[in-house]
């Protein structure tokens, strides 16, 4: 009898894409899924759902024993303006917080682990489940990367290293090796957009795996939409880190690239 798998899902299609590659594989998945975040289609991928508010742990772990959970997946991001306007910690998630030293997103993770797994569940990363949706290395969009925007990919990477070391956040947009925007609490999307209004035209798009980053918990998404908000912004470049960056709908995101002249980039 194959373990039972949980989820504890955020925002987007990441969950889905989660419940029905492990259930292709004939194991059983339940899901506790956030209020005003999670998708309610995830229902028809999973074979048991929990709705929780964010900040709750105490119902999530309780729903997690009582289905004989033993490996945990931490899938899907939740909105970080909704961490702060929609938190409602009980006394479990209280503790756990009192515990960190700051609230950096991998601390604040890796608390949350630390607490599952005290209860006797494993915390297992994603990626055994999803190598199909990984980046893959080099150009994989029809127009590959100018002479500049290959100036532009190497100078953004540093950049995002240096950045991702302090773990501020996974993209910077840069143009001639100008750095016009830095990811914060806005997210990818808002840092594209306004790294575009600033360089009008042009610019590139470097996101990556944090060097400290425990990938367990945060890998690096793009998808369609990523594609659409970058070329709105005026972007001519997207690259991203190979075998470390999941893509979700990854035809659909090379056909949207190839239709807005977007150069596609696994580092």
């Amino acid at each position: 009898m194959k373990p039972v798998v949980g989820l504890i899902a955020g925002n987007g299609k990441f969950p889905i894409l989660l419940g029905r590659s492990i259930r292709r594989e004939g194991r059983r998945v339940v899901a506790a899924a956030h209020a005003g975040e999670t998708r309610k289609d995830l229902k028809g991928y999973v074979d048991a759902l929990q709705w929780v508010e964010i900040g709750q742990m105490e119902p999530i772990i309780r729903f997690f024993k009582e289905e004989g959970v033993a490996e945990v997946l931490l899938a899907g991001a939740i909105a970080k303006t909704h961490f702060f306007s929609r938190l409602k910690p009980d006394a479990r998630a209280l503790k756990v917080l009192s515990r960190l030293r700051d609230k950096k997103d991998d601390a604040l993770l890796r608390a949350i682990a630390e607490e599952i797994e005290s209860e006797g569940m494993r915390v297992i990363g994603p990626a055994a489940y999803l190598q199909e949706h990984m980046a893959p290395a080099g150009c994989w969009s029809i127009r590959p990367p100018t002479e500049r925007e290959m100036k532009d990919i190497r100078f953004g990477w540093e950049l995002a290293r240096q950045m991702g070391t302090l773990d501020i956040g996974q993209s910077v947009v840069v143009k001639d090796q100008i750095i016009l925007a830095v990811e914060a609490i806005e997210g990818t999307d808002a840092t594209i957009r306004r790294g575009g209004k600033l360089g009008r035209g042009g610019v590139a798009v470097v996101k990556i795996c944090k060097p400290t980053q425990d990938q367990r918990f945060d890998l690096p998404v793009i998808g369609p939409a990523t594609i659409r908000v970058l070329s709105r912004a005026g972007g001519s470049l997207l690259a991203v880190e190979a075998g470390k960056t999941l893509v979700m709908d990854k035809e659909k995101v090379i056909g949207e690239a190839d239709r807005k002249g977007v150069c596609l980039f696994g580092i």
